[in-house]
C-alpha cells in the first residue's frame, strides 16, 4: 500500500479518514474510525502528507501525527470546501475527509501554522481573560436594564456606571437592592479576575523575547504582543508583510471588474481578537499622538488630518501589523522607527 495524501475528518468521537496513492486511487475509506483507534490507524501508515480542518483539537492531533514522521497541514474550512465533489447537498464525515484530501495536494493552498504546546498555553490565558471581560460587560448591562425598569437610567461608560449605581442602591426597594448588590459583587469579583490575567499576560509577554521586541512599537502593548507570538510564532508561514495585514482582515476588499479597481471597506478576515488588538493600539497610538515628535506619530497626524480618524486608526493598525511581521522575521537585526 502506497499512500502519499491522506485527510482527516475531525470530531470528537469518531472521524472519518480518506487516503490516495501517488497515482490518485483511493487506498483507504474509512467513513466511522474511534477515537480510540485513530492513533493505532495513522501509526500504521507509511510517512505521508495529512491534511485537516482547522478545529478543536487540530493542533494536538498535528502534533501526535509528526510524532509518527508524517507531514500535517492544516487548513481553514472555507478553503475546503469548494472541493467538496457532491457541494453542499452532500456534506457528510466521508465526503469532508475526501476534500481534504484534495484539498491539501493543492499548490497554493493556503495552510495554518501547527502550534505548539507553549503557544496554547498562552493563548488559554487570553481566551480566559477575554471572556472575563465579555462577561463583565454582559453584567454591567444586565445591571443598567434592570435599573431602566425602575425608571433609572444611568450612563453607558463603566466608571459613570458603577458611580451611580452605588448612589442609588439605598434607595432601591425590597428585592431589587438585593438583587443589584449581589451584582455588584460578581462585578467586583470579575474585575480582580480580569486584573489577575493581565498580569498573567504582562508576565507572558516580558519572558518572551519576541515579545518584548514587539513591544518597543509604538502601539503594541503586552496583551498585542503575547497573543501575536503565540498565535503566528515567527511569522514564517506569511510571505510578506502584506499577506499577513490580509490575512488579519486589514486590507480594502475589493469589487474590480472590467479593468475598474473598487475597492471596498476592510475584508475583517482572519483573528478578530488580533485584529481588535492591532485596532485598540492604533486609537491610542493616534489620541497621544499629538504628544510625540517621532516620525510614526507625524504620519499619523498628517494622515488624520488628511484622510479622517476611523481611516487613519485602521491605516495605522494596518502599518503596525507590517512592522510586527517584519520585526518577527528580522529579530534583532530590525530597526524600530525614531
Amino acid at each position: 500500500m502506497t499512500i502519499a495524501t491522506v485527510g482527516i475528518d475531525l470530531a470528537k468521537n469518531v472521524f472519518a479518514v480518506h487516503a490516495v496513492g501517488k497515482s490518485g486511487l483511493v487506498e483507504v475509506r474509512r467513513p466511522e474510525v474511534r477515537r480510540a483507534k485513530l492513533l493505532e490507524l495513522v501509526a500504521s501508515l507509511p510517512p505521508c502528507l495529512i491534511g485537516m480542518e482547522t478545529c478543536s483539537g487540530a493542533h494536538y492531533w498535528a502534533r501526535e501525527f509528526e510524532k509518527l514522521g508524517h507531514t500535517v497541514r492544516l487548513m481553514a474550512p472555507k478553503f475546503v470546501a469548494p472541493y467538496r465533489m457532491a457541494g453542499k447537498r452532500g456534506k457528510n464525515d466521508a465526503n469532508d475527509a475526501q476534500a481534504i484530501c484534495e484539498a491539501v495536494a493543492r499548490p497554493n493552498m493556503r495552510f495554518v501554522p501547527v502550534k505548539t504546546i507553549d503557544q496554547q498555553a498562552e493563548l488559554f490565558v487570553h481566551r480566559a481573560r477575554q471572556g472575563f471581560i465579555e462577561e463583565r460587560t454582559a453584567l454591567i448591562n444586565r445591571m443598567r436594564g434592570l435599573l431602566s425598569e425602575l425608571g433609572i437610567v444611568l450612563p453607558q461608560k463603566a466608571a459613570a456606571m458603577r458611580q451611580g449605581v452605588h448612589q442609588v442602591l439605598e434607595d432601591l426597594p425590597g428585592w431589587c437592592n438585593t438583587v443589584i448588590a449581589d451584582l455588584l459583587s460578581h462585578l467586583s469579583k470579575l474585575d480582580e479576575r480580569v486584573a489577575e490575567y493581565d498580569r498573567h499576560v504582562q508576565q507572558a509577554a516580558k519572558g518572551n523575547e519576541r515579545a518584548r521586541l514587539l513591544m518597543q512599537l509604538a502601539g503594541i502593548g503586552p496583551t498585542t504582543a503575547s497573543a501575536l507570538v503565540a498565535t503566528v510564532g515567527n511569522g514564517s508561514d506569511f510571505k510578506s508583510s502584506r499577506q499577513f495585514s490580509a490575512w488579519l482582515g486589514l486590507v480594502p476588499g475589493q469589487h474590480s471588474s472590467g479593468g475598474k479597481a473598487r475597492l471596498g471597506g476592510i475584508t475583517k478576515a482572519g483573528d478578530s481578537y488580533l485584529r481588535t488588538m492591532f485596532i485598540l493600539g492604533a486609537r491610542s497610538l493616534l489620541m497621544k499622538a499629538a504628544a510625540h515628535t517621532d516620525s510614526v506619530s507625524r504620519w499619523a497626524i498628517k494622515l488624520k488630518e488628511r484622510r479622517g480618524f476611523g481611516r487613519a486608526v485602521v491605516a495605522i493598525a494596518a502599518k503596525n501589523a507590517r512592522m510586527c511581521w517584519a520585526a518577527l522575521r528580522m529579530g534583532e537585526s530590525f530597526k524600530v522607527p525614531s
